[in-house]
């Protein structure tokens, strides 16, 4: 159990809670609990297995677009184990379709963190927004979706940057980015922080997720005392 702040008061969430909540931020869902499209534009399509995974259990969901057979022979694959097949389930995907990609990573999320203003954070608002344009063109263009959005301003233009990369009424997901010529001076640790403070203050929860091969977002994790819960497995 994790306690954590949300709505104003002190909760424990359990690892299978905070997942569900990050499938719900991660991925649009149907009627039927499939899973329909990523829920960051351009809104692409969602993987054809999402399994996420916690010490305590599993969370499982299918794109609406899969056979309901093959759904059948995957699920038999994955509940007959507590361990995840990956093998098995490559060779089952495959016998419809050839696998494109698999991701695995960690996924964490910020413990409660106490308000605490730093002067070197600048948050980025329709009122100074344009400060985005020479470096982060992409988070201006689409930028109502991506609140909030901290930010260390270096000559009037955006060096390190963390914001919203999806997110639901009930939690947020972090996107991080700092200019590599401006990494090791701390700025993704101040934005980040701010960030998930201002998350938290709206009574959401702050995570963040990132991929096993990618070892400078774990570092930070690290750095920002994250605590993993889970951990997602997707295949497309």
């Amino acid at each position: 159990m994790i306690l954590y702040t949300i709505l104003g008061g002190m909760f424990l969430l359990s690892d299978m809670e905070l997942l569900e909540c990050h499938v719900q931020v991660l991925y649009k869902h149907n009627e039927f609990n499939r899973i329909t499209q990523i829920n960051e534009l351009p809104f692409d399509n969602a993987p054809r297995i999402y399994i996420g995974t916690t010490k305590n259990g599993k969370i499982v969901r299918y794109s609406n677009g899969l056979d309901e057979n093959l759904i059948l022979d995957l699920e038999k694959i994955i509940h007959s184990s507590s361990n995840i097949e990956l093998a098995e389930i490559i060779n089952t995907l495959n016998t419809t379709k050839q696998l494109s990609s698999i991701w695995i990573g960690p996924a964490y999320v910020f413990p409660a963190l106490r308000m605490n203003t730093s002067t070197k954070v600048t948050q980025i608002t329709d009122s100074n927004k344009e400060l985005l344009k020479p470096n982060f063109p992409y988070t201006y263009e689409e930028f109502e979706y991506k609140q909030p959005c901290f930010a260390i301003v270096q000559d009037d233009m955006v060096v390190s940057i963390c914001c919203s990369a999806r997110q639901t009424p009930l939690a947020a997901e972090a996107s991080l980015y700092t200019l590599e010529a401006f990494r090791g001076k701390g700025y993704g640790l101040e934005v980040s922080n701010a960030w998930a403070m201002d998350i938290q203050s709206q009574g959401r929860i702050a995570l963040y997720s990132t991929s096993w091969d990618n070892l400078s977002s774990q570092s930070v994790a690290k750095k920002l005392n994250l605590i993993q819960y889970g951990t997602d497995i997707s295949f497309s």
